[in-house]
């Protein structure tokens, strides 16, 4: 009870500004602020404030007079999305972070809270990944201007911190899932794209599906909700310059994953691999004992429990069955 009112009165006169706040994570971590008790919550639309554009973020800071600024807007997508725009990707997502950042310590706002991407780690960094080995070498190809665009970030915060005392924290995020997730198969990541896929092809009556790549690289996965308490623990308790891991803590080969969306979806075609796509990073797994050691964080939600409860709420989303 005295933690839980704790947690109120941090909010409760507090003044948020969630970028991304009407998406998939944001939609996330904007319900659990106002579980929290928070009730001044600014959620700004791309038609009305481009992020890229400087008097839009000043402009943005002028409306919402926010304490803190919990920054989830992006350009992001799967392998082929970033394969297609890695100039947008490296550009869009710079910009907006440092200039966002930027006019907050102009404004004397009270935190910023930055998101980074395990697309940040070194293309063969040693599983798990550990904080101390983001700068052990250059990401995986596919993605690495987004990934770099990201940790720029981090280089902001830990210097803005250093000059300006300005209260920024940096956390690296794995691949998320759930219930409201992009499935557009031109833009969406692989676990709603498999979904879509399972269900196309039970919905047309076709034996297979085709899959990217060899199916042997690793990933790990967490459920959006999870990965919004995350960010509302860091928020609340966090207040270092080292960058911090938000994961689940495991490791799935693709394959694996591929075959566990089949069964949740009562799939029981083939699938066929695309051996002429990328794979991608070939492992991907967080060390996430930092999170957990400064603000409690660990993951609740396993994967085949996050899957069912997304494949759930995807057809009733779709009507799936009356139409594709």
């Amino acid at each position: 009870m005295v933690e839980g009112r704790l947690k109120m009165n941090f909010w409760s006169n507090k003044r948020v500004t969630v970028t991304g706040g009407a998406g998939f994570l944001g939609s996330c971590v904007v319900e659990k602020l106002r579980e929290r008790g928070c009730k001044n919550i600014f959620i700004p639309r791309s038609k009305d404030y481009d992020l890229i554009l400087t008097q839009a973020v000043k402009k943005l800071y002028k409306d919402s007079k926010p304490d803190i600024v919990i920054h989830l807007a992006a350009k992001v997508g799967g392998i082929g999305a970033n394969r297609e725009n890695p100039g947008k990707f490296f550009y869009d997502n710079l910009i907006m972070g440092a200039q966002l950042m930027e006019i907050a310590r102009q404004e004397g706002i009270e935190k910023f809270v930055a998101l980074g991407t395990v697309c940040c780690y070194p293309k063969f960094t040693p599983i798990p990944f550990k904080e101390k080995d983001l700068w052990n070498g250059y990401p995986e190809e596919t993605n690495a201007p987004y990934g770099l665009a990201k940790k720029m970030l981090l280089v902001q915060s830990q210097a803005y911190r250093k000059q300006y005392e300005f209260n920024s924290i940096f956390l690296l995020l794995v691949n998320l899932y759930g219930p409201k997730d992009n499935f557009d198969l031109n833009t969406s990541h692989v676990i709603p794209a498999l979904i879509k896929k399972c269900f196309n092809a039970i919905k047309t009556g076709k034996d297979k599906i085709t899959v990217w790549g060899t199916g042997k690289a690793t990933r790990e996965f967490l459920y959006a909700e999870d990965a919004a308490e995350a960010i509302i623990l860091a928020t609340e308790k966090y207040n270092k310059s080292e960058p911090v891991n938000i994961g689940a803590g495991f490791e799935i080969s693709i394959e694996g994953l591929v075959k566990l969306i089949a069964k949740l979806t009562g799939f029981k075609g083939k699938i066929v691999w695309d051996n002429s796509e990328p794979d991608g990073q070939p492992r991907r797994t967080l060390e996430v004992s930092r999170a957990e050691r400064e603000f409690g964080f660990r993951a609740e939600v396993n994967l085949e429990e996050g899957l069912s409860r997304t494949i759930e709420w995807y057809k009733k989303a779709a009507n799936y069955f009356q139409k594709v």
